[in-house]
């Protein structure tokens, strides 16, 4: 999977670079030129990684043309919710700190990159309370279709299911039920499995509908 990551800021580069390259093939941009230079060379990106210093509303909408499969992901050195519901109605499908640990931004680069969204965990607990617009995610099944979908679950993985509803972590879910965090983890991904949603957001809207 090709990806570019783009901030004026070497160490950050280099810090996302080495968190990014074994699972992508990574290109850099210094600047919004750069950036403009590999667009327009027409190359197929699947992940965009962008520093919150360099974008507006018109740079997204320009890439989102350019660039109309590619995933966008905003990392902002200060994330602030309202920020991230503005990127969220642009387009982009993730939103994360700057300096969010290697491993994590492995995990929320492949999440995006797989088609979820990846946004923070208050951010999330807004858009499932419906204070909200929810990013565009394959999460709108009729009642019939969730009906369906909830009935595949075990007794034990529609309890975890509604805890994410909840908003709560693994480690939240591990010790309010009584077993590890590991034991969590296996539901969730057999969860995701069945029902065919990718994202704890997903469920969570799955979950929450009416």
């Amino acid at each position: 999977m090709n990806l570019i990551l783009c901030s004026t800021v070497s160490d950050l580069r280099k810090r996302w670079h080495q968190a990014l390259t074994p699972a992508f093939t990574v290109h850099q941009a210094a600047s919004l030129r750069d950036l403009t230079l590999l667009v327009q060379d027409r190359v197929s990106f699947d992940l965009l990684l962008l520093h919150r210093p360099l974008v507006d509303a018109e740079i997204i909408a320009y890439i989102r043309d350019r660039l109309p499969d590619c995933r966008l992901f905003v990392l902002s050195d200060r994330p602030d919710d309202q920020e991230g519901l503005g990127f969220l109605r642009l387009g982009v499908v993730g939103y994360a700190n700057s300096y969010t640990s290697p491993q994590r931004l492995s995990q929320a680069a492949g999440a995006v990159a797989a088609g979820a969204v990846w946004i923070n965990r208050q951010l999330m607990q807004r858009l499932i309370a419906g204070t909200a617009p929810a990013p565009k995610e394959n999460t709108d099944p009729d009642q019939e279709q969730r009906q369906r979908l909830l009935a595949q679950l075990s007794k034990r993985e529609l309890q975890i299911a509604t805890l994410v509803a909840d908003g709560l972590a693994n480690l939240e879910i591990a010790e309010q039920l009584g077993i590890t965090e590991r034991t969590v983890k296996a539901h969730l991904s057999a969860v995701y499995f069945k029902t065919a949603i990718r994202s704890r957001l997903g469920l969570a809207l799955l979950m929450k509908q009416k």
